[in-house]
C-alpha cells in the first residue's frame, strides 16, 4: 500500500527530531529473520538505548489490530495533533508521542521486548537494504554514508557482544576447590 503525503511527512519530521551524531535509524524494520513484525523506524544511540517509532495518521490507523511494535527502550507514537487530541486517553503511560517532529509525551524505559542481539542484526539488515537501493539509484555519496554506517553497527554489535560475554564470566559462580 503507498504511503500518504501525511505517514510520509511524519516520517520526515521523526528523522528531523532524530537525526542527531551517536544516533543511527532506519525506517520499516523487520525484526528477526523471519520476522512478521515491522518496526515503522528503529533508532539506536551510542550509548546502546533503542527507541522504536510508530507512525499512525487516522483514528483507524491507530486503533487498528495490526501490530504495534514496541520492543525498545523507550517507545513512541508519532501523529498529527488533531489524532493525538482523539486518542491521548488510549495511549499506554509508558509509550511516549512526538507531535510534528517535538516529543509531546515522555516515553518511560522498558526492558527490551527482543534480545539486543536481534534488534542490531534487524537493523543492519535494513540498513543494507536502504544501502542496496540507493546503490540501485547511482547516488555514490549517500552509499558511502550509509556503508560507513553499516560498518559502525557492526563494530558496535561485535563490541557489545565482547562486553557481554565478559560480563556473563564474571558473573558465573567458581566452583569451589575440594580438599
Amino acid at each position: 500500500m503507498a504511503k500518504t503525503e501525511v505517514t510520509t511527512e511524519m516520517e520526515r519530521q521523526i528523522y528531523a527530531a532524530t537525526k542527531k551524531q551517536g544516533v543511527f535509524g532506519c525506517f520499516e524494520v523487520t525484526i528477526g529473520w523471519f520476522g512478521k513484525e515491522r518496526v515503522d523506524y528503529l533508532t539506536l544511540d551510542t550509548k546502546g538505548i533503542w527507541r522504536c517509532y510508530e507512525v499512525k495518521v487516522s483514528v483507524s490507523d491507530f486503533r487498528s489490530k495490526a501490530n504495534k511494535t514496541f520492543c525498545g527502550h523507550y517507545n513512541y507514537y508519532v501523529m498529527p495533533r488533531e489524532l493525538y487530541e482523539k486518542v491521548k486517553g488510549e495511549i499506554p503511560s509508558h509509550i511516549g508521542v512526538y507531535i510534528g517532529g517535538w516529543l509531546e509525551k515522555r516515553a518511560k524505559k522498558q526492558e527490551l521486548a527482543v534480545e539486543e542481539d536481534v534488534l542490531k542484526a534487524s537493523l543492519i539488515r535494513s540498513l543494507s537494504r536502504e544501502a542496496d537501493k540507493l546503490i540501485k539509484s547511482d547516488n555514490p555519496s549517500t552509499v558511502e554514508s550509509l556503508q560507513r554506517q553499516i560498518r559502525y553497527e557492526r563494530k558496535q554489535k561485535e563490541e557489545y557482544r565482547r562486553m557481554y560475554q565478559e560480563e556473563r564470566r564474571k558473573q558465573k559462580p567458581r566452583s569451589k576447590a575440594t580438599s
